[in-house]
């Protein structure tokens, strides 16, 4: 693999950790509103929030590996754009990760699951 830092594929597996757990938790959620309440004009925000939750952080798991899979390919050297886009979307994983996990919280709390 093109060299990149310790801190930086620690970063990355720690990322992808913590989004599957988001995932999860928001598909856990999605199923305990459904089996609870049902799909009703009270939980329709709630779901679609967590929906949402779940295609992003999907979509950044899916950026992260195919970046990272690009510099373990690359030799010698990782190109430099792709180091860039790799710093970049891994902050703006770590910011969409604190927002789906507020939203989660405030999901349960909408249907009264906290």
């Amino acid at each position: 693999m093109a060299k990149i830092s310790d801190e930086m594929l620690t970063t990355v597996l720690t990322l992808q950790g913590q989004l599957l757990t988001v995932i999860d938790q928001a598909k856990d959620l999605e199923y305990k509103i459904l089996e609870q309440f049902g799909e009703t004009n009270e939980t329709m925000t709630a779901l679609e929030a967590l929906d949402n939750i779940t295609e992003r952080l999907r979509n950044a798991y899916t950026r992260i590996q195919t970046l990272m899979l690009r510099i373990a390919e690359a030799q010698p050297n990782a190109d430099v754009n792709t180091l860039q886009l790799l710093e970049k979307c891994l902050e703006q994983t770590q910011a969409n990760l604190a927002a789906s996990e507020a939203t989660i919280k405030e999901s349960k709390g909408d249907v009264g699951l906290l």
